[in-house]
């Protein structure tokens, strides 16, 4: 890719900017030799009527007004729009000159004459991958015929701008579908792919990311949370508003701004339009808005009532014994001070003591890990916990490699007594015994059937028998498979593929049948069922562990608004859940919201909690 040389022909560049029809001030031109051979086009025709350019493969010339440049990264390049609309909605007027790692020599309001050949680029193998593509020209050249020209103006996108409805769904790749902007929101980017687009005093719907993202929507009255986010209600029910926000302006100039849900991006912020495999449609801002601190609080629930269990669940994303003292101390201050010190906190993604630093080498141990963690428990004037786990094989539980990653309990006992009996390890499986008083555990804690293909490259279950004032009471600590291979809500496939839901469906039956088991020992028997399921309230993998009505998710008893315990692409949502038997009575649930809406996290999961008086 490379940009021409220039010369001077203030002649030429007048007779293109009248062609154009823009205002300008003709400055240093310059008219190369361009491709001869290249057909004279508009951006309206490279771009179509599909997600696919009729033009795909051709080489083409096609005059414009540069809007906006990318000046850093591997994909440099610079965007182009025609200021002579045509009357189609369905076609974009811009389009992204791509230059690799060549910083072009262009600035907005350059009056250009681009040659190149038209491309869709996909990220990753366009064969397979679910990411859509975007439209640009490659191997580019160009001369710059005036400066000074007018940019077009940016559309404006408010709450009733963008479609409610997603997508079609013609059950393949909707690339060849023709658009239907005023239908579909994913149609009516598409349609304004490359084009300036402006957003003013809009919402967070998520915090800033690491890689300085911002999410916002347009539609915030969509779903919206109880606290200022948007609920992802159903397969069919995203908020279509949800847009990504990334900076055009070097940082140099202008810090990448931190945020958390619920502040608000005032003021005007536009750039163009493009398709982001991580994230779906994105502005790309070329004026950026302030963000305003709305003062978004870290919940804090309530302390358990005399005769109540506290049960809670924890995804502490990787901790281990590496880690540094911060993440320690804030992940036990989640513990004592917002989840009020509960008597039993199932652990999700514990990995082992030298974590993924030790790849290979045997070490499978967590107890400095969690020695380190129940001591900062105690720094922040929490008890002294007690922990049981299982040491997983090497390597064999999936998760971050070297990792060894798994699941625990931290129990206080001074409030609960763990019943432990001896033969639990990494593949012998738990049974359900038994005896004059009940079911009982034939090892505690015990794997649930850790060889059964279900759990393949995935963390066991673990279950431990507890008693609370005298009543037995059986907690299951999970961490299903993860949703990694599934298709994008935003992708060229729909609906999309969720592949990995297969996994978790087959967990989900292997924990119920173990909890049938207690069942039909005591139909009236306290179990919980508490982590991280990767799925949502309204999947499969709920639905088959609430199949015969012996669990119930308590996540439904919340109003839909609070239904939530995780943030992803500006979308709240629940992977984490409780479900607990018919047994427990008194039953009192809370998602304690402390991580997923803030940019300064512990973790990226809430906990959750349940209170209830055993049978």
């Amino acid at each position: 890719m490379k940009s021409s040389p220039r010369s001077a022909r203030i002649a030429g560049s007048i007779l293109l900017v009248a062609a154009l029809g823009v205002l300008a001030a003709p400055g240093a031109v310059a008219h190369p030799q361009l491709d001869t051979d290249a057909t004279p086009t508009r951006v309206h025709d490279i771009q179509g009527t599909t997600r696919l350019s009729p033009l795909l493969g051709e080489r083409v010339s096609v005059d414009a007004v540069v809007t906006a440049e990318r000046t850093f990264g591997s994909s440099r390049g610079f965007w182009i729009q025609d200021p002579r609309p045509d009357d189609d909605p369905r076609t974009s007027e811009g389009l992204f000159v791509f230059t690799g790692a060549h910083t072009p020599d262009v600035a907005p309001g350059d009056v250009v004459t681009v040659v190149g050949t038209v491309a869709e680029y996909h990220p990753g193998d366009p064969e397979t991958t679910a990411a859509q593509s975007t439209t640009e020209l490659v191997d580019a050249e160009w001369t710059v015929t005036a400066r000074g020209a007018e940019v077009p103006e940016a559309l404006v996108v408010g709450p009733d701008t963008v479609p409610d409805a997603l997508t079609a769904t013609p059950g393949g790749s909707i690339e060849d579908e023709p658009l239907r902007p005023d239908t579909y929101a994913l149609d009516f980017w598409e349609a304004h792919e490359g084009e300036l687009v402006s957003v003013s005093d809009v919402r967070l719907v998520g915090p800033s990311t690491d890689y300085d993202e911002l999410y916002v929507t347009t539609k915030p009255e969509q779903n919206p949370s109880a606290r200022g986010g948007t609920v992802y209600l159903g397969y069919d029910r995203p908020n279509t508003g949800v847009l990504k926000i990334e900076s055009l302006i070097p940082f140099s100039q202008r810090p990448f701004p931190s945020g958390n849900t619920g502040d608000m991006l005032t003021g005007v912020t536009s750039g163009p339009v493009e398709y982001d495999a991580y994230g779906g449609y994105t502005l790309m801002a070329t004026v950026l808005g302030e963000v305003k601190d709305n003062g978004l609080e870290r919940e804090v629930t309530r302390a358990q009532r005399p005769g109540e269990l506290a049960v809670a669940t924890y995804n502490v994303e990787n901790l281990s014994a590496v880690d540094s003292a911060e993440k320690f101390a804030r992940l036990a201050e989640g513990v004592v001070h917002n989840l009020a010190v509960p008597d039993v906190v199932a652990l999700e993604e514990i990995q082992d003591d030298n974590g993924p630093d030790g790849a290979g080498d045997g070490v499978v141990s967590a107890d400095e890990t969690l020695r380190r963690f129940t001591e900062a428990i105690v720094a922040a004037g929490g008890p002294r916990y007690e922990w049981r786990q299982i040491d997983p094989e090497d390597g064999a539980d999936g998760g971050q490699p070297g990792g060894n990653i798994r699941v625990g309990f931290l129990f206080d006992p001074e409030r609960v007594r763990f019943v432990d009996r001896e033969g639990g390890d990494a593949t012998t499986a738990v049974r359900v015994e038994r005896d004059r008083r009940g079911p009982r555990l034939s090892v505690s804690p015990g794997r649930i059937e850790p060889g059964d293909p279900a759990w393949t490259e995935s963390r066991k279950p673990l279950v431990g028998e507890f008693v609370f004032h005298g009543r037995t009471v059986f907690v299951v600590a999970n961490h299903f498979a993860s949703k990694g291979g599934d298709q994008p809500l935003h992708g060229r496939f729909q609906p999309p593929a969720r592949p990995s839901e297969e996994q978790r469906i087959r967990q989900a039956d292997v924990v119920r049948d173990f909890v049938d088991d207690v069942l039909a020992v005591d139909r009236k028997a306290n179990v919980v069922v508490a982590g991280d399921l990767n799925d949502f309230p309204f999947s499969p993998t709920v639905r088959e562990l609430t199949r015969g009505g012996a669990l119930r998710s308590l996540v439904d008893t919340l109003p839909p608004h609070e239904r939530y315990s995780y943030v992803f692409e500006g979308t709240s949502q629940v992977l984490d859940h409780v479900l607990v038997s018919r047994g427990p009575r008194r039953v009192d649930y809370d998602v304690v919201h402390v991580n997923a809406e803030f940019a300064d996290q512990a973790s990226d999961h809430d906990p959750q909690i349940v209170r209830f008086v055993p049978r």
